[in-house]
């Protein structure tokens, strides 16, 4: 039997490279990369929940990418170190580096000025950092937000509501969201009959304890509740266990039932309160919960805390949006924003949908507490990991 030998003609060759690459053409024919701009937090005061948010959102690209198969995002992440200013500058170069939106942001007072930059630029921002109502009341078509001073108080009042708190010292950072959440929760506990009283800080307080002692000798409170930053909870937590004032919980919200907060700082977090959707170590039982925590831990050695999950959710929506702006040809038009209106979907948070006005009406938080390493969810009782210790301190 004779065997046949097949000599290929440079003619033919450079015809079926040719035909290769058409059909690779073919197959990709509309796919793009998208750079999104990431204006967060990586140092100063507010470093470590900015840095939370930053690896969320390197989740959800990762997580995107990966799904998706057709087009990716790329993102160029600038550190605005806290400050308003920085914040402003970051946006501003970013803009001028030609990203199609911002993701981030943390402070209320970083994303007020960073977002009216970013609308300037006709850029969607969008974020989990940013609770003021004067947010959402500027009349800007590009600011979204996935979370609101609604579901951090809702969340609050219903642990002081469990406890049966009737004497309560609200200790409460003197800016705008942290003011705003204070006096919500006055407002509402006094409503109720519960003895409230406002302590109010300035941003450059460096001793908490005349007001923990004022607070221990003429409010003689059941419960102190912190409304500020994570520097402002290490600050009364070290004049609290200083002073032991005869209370028996001690409660805050964002950005303190974090596992960060328990590994710099464990001998002050035992048995204190704040918000959080997830337990830690997380537990996730949907494929898209799954898919987070595993790729969290893969990209960064670490269970994923809430501070990620909003940062997640925040970008996957935002992600979403783009390539449905872009598959309709409006990606230049405001068609990222016009999409994201459309949003209504089930979420690692719950439902999202976005108001007129960028926000969030369905967000409500759950409320956790730190107890010998973990974070223990502890309200609402529908998803609770486990029970408080109240009452209970750390000192």
């Amino acid at each position: 039997m004779k065997s046949h030998s097949f000599k290929c003609r440079p003619q033919t060759l450079l015809l079926a490279i040719g035909f290769a690459f058409c059909a690779m053409a073919a197959a990709t024919s509309g796919a793009e990369d998208f750079v999104v701009g990431v204006e967060t937090p990586l140092s100063g005061s507010l470093a470590r929940v900015g840095t939370g948010m930053s690896e969320g959102i390197q989740v959800a690209t990762d997580v995107f990418n990966r799904r998706n198969g057709k087009h990716k995002i790329k993102l160029i992440t600038i550190d605005d170190e806290s400050s308003p200013a920085k914040a402003v500058a970051a946006v501003e170069k970013l803009a001028s580096q030609n990203v199609v939106a911002i993701d981030g942001g943390y402070g209320s007072n970083n994303i007020g000025p960073a977002s009216d930059a970013a609308s300037k630029a006709g850029l969607v921002y969008i974020t989990s950092g940013g609770v003021d109502e004067a947010l959402t009341q500027r009349g800007l078509k590009t600011f979204f937000r996935i979370n609101n001073t609604a579901g951090y108080s809702k969340a609050m009042l219903g642990l002081l509501s469990e406890m049966g708190a009737k004497n309560v010292s609200i200790v409460y950072l003197t800016k705008e969201a942290t003011a705003d959440l204070a006096k919500d929760v006055d407002k509402a506990l006094t409503a109720k009959g519960v003895k409230t009283t406002l302590h109010a800080f300035d941003p450059a307080i460096t001793d908490f304890k005349p007001i923990l002692n004022k607070i221990k000798l003429q409010d003689k409170p059941d419960v102190i509740a912190m409304v500020g930053y994570e520097n402002d909870y290490v600050g009364i937590l070290r004049a609290a266990k200083v002073l032991k004032p005869e209370v028996k919980a001690m409660v805050g919200v964002w950005s303190l039932a974090t596992s960060k907060m328990w590994d710099d700082f464990p001998d002050l977090m035992q048995n204190v309160y704040g918000t959080a959707l997830l337990p830690f170590p997380a537990e996730f039982t949907t494929p898209d919960g799954k898919d987070f925590a595993e790729t969290y831990k893969r990209l960064f050695g670490h269970e994923a805390d809430y501070l990620g999950q909003f940062g997640y959710v925040q970008s996957q929506l935002l992600f979403e949006a783009i390539v449905r702006a872009a598959d309709a040809g409006t990606l230049k038009t405001g068609g990222i924003a016009n999409e994201l209106r459309k949003t209504n979907r089930d979420t690692l948070i719950g439902k999202v949908v976005f108001d007129e006005k960028g926000d969030n009406p369905n967000f409500s938080h759950r409320m956790g507490q730190h107890q010998a390493g973990k974070v223990v969810i502890v309200w609402p009782k529908d998803y609770a990991t486990g029970k408080m210790n109240f009452p209970g301190v750390p000192w």
